[in-house]
């Protein structure tokens, strides 16, 4: 699958913002009383772990946004597997501007890095099966558009954006419509005919209700693998089946197994460690 870039649209509002917060009323007071203003320099940018990359254009708009006159040469696109010590990008600029935006576009490609990382883990250990794995809404407050395409640059998969995007009737809706007969037929009722409306379940029984109904889809939250086997055996050919509710590396292989077409997962984008990545000075 091809990895289509962000449109800078979407990204240079949330970069303005992080060096508008590290810029503070005065701007970069250290680089500019050491570093001798027209000074230019190089910088390397290395990997310090392994990992997949993601988030280059988000970097080279930190950069670019302090200097026009900075250029970004990326060695290892998004969506690159990279080695301890292997070059990402080569950026050459005005000194003082290269070392302004350095934190801001670091802070930005070590965590979308690791993102993507963290998704390829899964998505390695899903190999072979037909599962593939998407996040969640579970992401960091404006960021979301970010880390959702850092989760495509490590080759997962996007579930909703925004609670507008489809209908996901989960347990506190059921609660308080008073169950999944009545949650179920006022979506209906009130969603366009473009809308998609899928149900969260935690047993076999609510599952066999929400399939007697008609739904697109069925989050089965937390279920066993042998629940799972099962409830994707029930909706075969009537509802695309979706597994949540902790999974992690270790237990996504077992998940896959089960026949379910896709497993969220919420920790890859609000917990995911940051890839280690090193910003040196060459020339």
């Amino acid at each position: 699958m091809t990895l289509t870039p962000l449109l800078p649209l979407i990204y240079e509002p949330i970069v303005q913002t992080a060096l508008r917060e590290d810029l503070g009323r005065a701007g970069d007071i250290t680089a500019d009383a050491i570093v001798l203003a027209g000074q230019q320099a190089r910088l390397v940018m290395r990997a310090r772990q392994p990992g997949v990359i993601a988030g280059l254009d988000v970097a080279r708009s930190a950069f670019q946004t302090v200097s026009p006159a900075i250029t970004l040469r990326a060695e290892r696109p998004d969506g690159s597997a990279v080695e301890p010590d292997q070059v990402i990008a080569i950026i050459d600029g005005p000194a003082r501007s290269l070392l302004t935006a350095e934190r801001t576009a670091l802070n930005f490609l070590c965590h979308l890095s690791g993102v993507a990382t963290a998704t390829a883990t899964l998505v390695k250990a899903v190999a072979g099966t037909r599962a593939q794995i998407v996040c969640t809404r579970k992401t960091t407050p404006g960021l979301r558009a970010l880390e959702k395409y850092a989760v495509r640059a490590g080759g997962g998969g996007n579930h909703r954006f925004g609670l507008d995007d489809a209908v996901l009737i989960k347990d506190n809706h059921i609660a308080l419509a008073g169950g999944i007969r009545t949650a179920i037929e006022r979506a209906k009722a009130n969603a366009g005919h473009l809308v998609k409306i899928e149900v969260e379940v935690d047993t076999l029984s609510q599952l066999e209700e929400a399939l007697t109904l008609g739904v697109d889809a069925v989050l089965l939250d937390n279920m066993t693998t042998e629940q799972l086997s099962q409830a994707v055996d029930m909706a075969r050919g009537k509802a695309i089946t979706e597994a949540s509710g902790r999974i992690t590396a270790a237990t996504a292989a077992a998940i896959a197994a089960t026949g379910v077409d896709l497993i969220s997962v919420g920790w890859v984008t609000h917990s995911s460690a940051a890839l280690d990545i090193g910003l040196d000075y060459l020339s």
